[in-house]
C-alpha cells in the first residue's frame, strides 16, 4: 500500500463480507426502528403499501445505478456518471449536494446516539458523548478502509440479527405461539378504522415520509470501488435489493401493524419498542436503545465514509481542492475525511448552541436531496444507455424495459417533487433544497469557467 501515497487511485481494501454487510446496512437506519412510528400513525396499516411503493422506486433507481456502476465502478458513483452523461455542472452539483446531505446527517446521528448514552450515564453531558462518538468513528475512517469496513460489518450484523429476531418473535405471536403474552392474529390490520383509515391520499403521503428511510442503498456502489472485483459485488447487491426491502421493511412493518393498534398514542415511543412491550419482552426499551445506538453509529460511520469519498472524487475531477485527492500510505483520502469531519463538528456545534434555529434550518435544506439524487441517476442512465446503444454497444447489467421504465421512473420522481413543492407540509424544506441546489449550480458554473480559462491559458502558453 506504500505506493498509494502519491497515487490518486483508491485501493481494494474492503473484503467480500464487509461489502456484503455494507450493502445490507445501507437501507437499515434508525428510522426503521423509531421513525416508522410517525409513518404508521399518519397512514395506518396501509403504510405497508407506502413502503412497497417506495421500495419499488428505490429498486428501479438502484437497477439503473447498478447498470452504470457495473460498467464503470467509481468512488464518485452517480456524481461521476452525471458529469459524463449530463455535463460537468451536473456532476459538480449532485456531488456537493450529496456531500452536504451526509455531513449534516453525521451530527444528527451523533446527537441521537449521545442522548441514548446520556440517559444511561447521566453524569456525562450529552455533547461530550456526541464528540466522543464522532472522534472514534473519525479515527477508524482515518486509519484505513478496512477499519471502516470492520466497524460497519459488526454494526450491520447487529442490526440484521435484531430485525430477524423481531420478525421471528412477531411471527410466533401472530400464530399464537408466543409464550410471554396473549397476543395473536392480525386483527389490528383492520379493527381500528379499517386497513386504509385515512384514505389513499394518506398512502401517497406515506410515500413522502418513507422515501428517505431507504436513502443510503446507493452507498454500496461507492464502497465497492474499494474492493476486489467491484462489478460482481455491485451486480449481486443490486439484485438482492428487492429481498432486503421485503425482509427488513415490509415484513417487519407488517408485524407491527398486525400486532398493535396504529392509532395508539403509545406508538410514539417507537414501533419496535411498542411491539416488544406488548409482547412482554423483558427490558424492551433497553434492547431497542442498544439497536438504535448501533444503527445511528452505523449511519454516522457510513455517512463519514461516503462524504469523504465523494469529496475525494470531486477533488479528482477538479471540483474540490486538489489537495483532497492525495492518499495516505494506507490508501485513505485523509484530508477528505478531515474536511467532512470538520463540517460534521460544525453542524454538531450549531445544533447545541442554536437548537432548533440555525441547525434546524440547515437540516431542512436536505429535505428533498434524496429525490434530486434519484432523478439525476435516472437521467444519467437514460443518456448513457442511449449513447451506448447508438454506438452499437450494450451493458452487461441492464435496466429492465429500457427506455420505458426509465422514463416512467423519471415521471414519478418529478410528480413527487412537484407535490412536495405545493404541499404546505413539505414546501419549506423543498424550497430550501432548491435554494441549496441553486447555490451549488452557480458555484459549478464559476468553477468550470475558471478551470476552462486556466486550461486555455496553459494551451496558449
Amino acid at each position: 500500500m506504500g505506493s498509494n501515497t502519491t497515487s490518486e487511485q483508491l485501493g481494494a481494501g474492503l473484503t467480500n463480507r464487509q461489502v456484503s454487510m455494507i450493502s445490507i446496512a445501507g437501507i437499515i437506519g434508525a428510522g426503521l426502528f423509531v421513525g416508522s412510528a410517525n409513518a404508521i400513525a399518519t397512514t395506518g396499516p396501509a403504510i405497508i403499501i407506502s413502503y412497497a411503493l417506495t421500495g419499488l422506486l428505490v429498486l428501479l433507481v438502484m437497477r439503473m445505478l447498478g447498470e452504470m456502476a457495473v460498467s464503470n465502478p467509481d468512488s464518485g458513483s452517480f456524481s461521476t456518471y452525471a458529469a459524463c452523461a449530463i455535463g460537468p455542472w451536473a456532476g459538480f452539483t449532485i456531488g456537493w449536494l450529496y456531500w452536504w446531505f451526509w455531513v449534516l446527517v453525521i451530527p444528527v446521528e451523533a446527537i441521537a446516539g449521545a442522548n441514548i448514552l446520556h440517559a444511561w450515564f447521566q453524569g456525562i453531558a450529552s455533547w461530550e458523548f456526541a464528540i466522543g462518538i464522532m472522534v472514534v468513528l473519525t479515527l477508524s475512517n482515518l486509519w484505513d478502509v478496512k477499519s471502516f469496513g470492520e466497524f460497519e460489518f459488526w454494526f450491520a450484523l447487529i442490526k440484521v440479527v435484531a430485525i430477524i429476531a423481531f420478525i421471528i418473535a412477531g411471527g410466533l405471536a401472530i400464530f399464537g405461539f408466543w409464550p410471554l403474552a396473549n397476543v395473536s392474529g392480525v386483527a389490528s390490520l383492520y379493527s381500528h378504522g379499517g386497513f386504509m383509515p385515512n384514505g389513499f391520499g394518506a398512502v401517497l403521503a406515506g410515500v413522502l415520509v418513507t422515501i428517505f428511510s431507504f436513502f443510503g442503498a446507493e452507498i454500496v456502489t461507492i464502497a465497492a470501488a474499494e474492493s476486489e472485483n467491484p462489478q460482481a459485488k455491485i451486480r449481486q447487491a443490486t439484485k438482492l435489493v428487492i429481498y432486503r426491502i421485503a425482509l427488513f421493511y415490509l415484513l417487519s412493518i407488517f408485524i407491527v401493524v398486525s400486532l398493535v393498534a396504529w392509532n395508539d398514542p403509545a406508538l410514539k415511543q417507537g414501533s419496535f419498542q411498542f411491539v416488544l412491550t406488548a409482547l412482554n419482552v423483558p427490558h424492551a426499551k433497553l434492547l431497542v436503545d442498544i439497536v438504535v445506538l448501533t444503527a445511528v453509529c452505523s449511519c454516522m460511520n457510513s455517512g463519514l465514509y461516503t462524504a469523504s469519498r465523494m469529496f475525494y472524487s470531486l477533488a479528482r475531477r477538479g471540483d474540490a481542492p486538489a489537495i483532497a485527492k492525495k492518499l495516505s500510505p494506507r490508501g485513505v483520502p485523509r484530508l477528505a475525511v478531515i474536511a467532512s469531519t470538520i463540517a460534521g463538528f460544525v453542524g454538531c456545534f450549531a445544533s447545541y448552541v442554536f437548537p432548533g434555529e440555525v441547525f434546524g434550518f440547515l437540516l431542512s435544506t436536505t429535505g428533498a436531496i434524496a429525490l434530486v439524487v434519484y432523478l439525476v441517476i435516472a437521467v444519467s442512465q437514460l443518456r448513457m444507455r442511449t449513447a451506448m446503444e447508438k454506438q452499437g454497444d450494450s451493458p452487461d447489467f441492464k435496466m429492465w424495459l429500457f427506455p420505458g421504465l426509465t422514463w416512467a421512473t423519471i415521471a414519478v420522481i418529478l410528480v413527487v417533487l412537484g407535490y412536495m413543492c405545493f404541499s404546505p407540509e413539505y414546501r419549506p424544506e423543498t424550497f430550501a433544497t432548491i435554494g441549496v441546489t441553486g447555490i451549488m449550480l452557480i458555484c459549478s458554473f464559476i468553477v468550470i469557467k475558471k478551470r476552462s480559462t486556466t486550461l486555455d491559458g496553459l494551451v496558449t502558453n
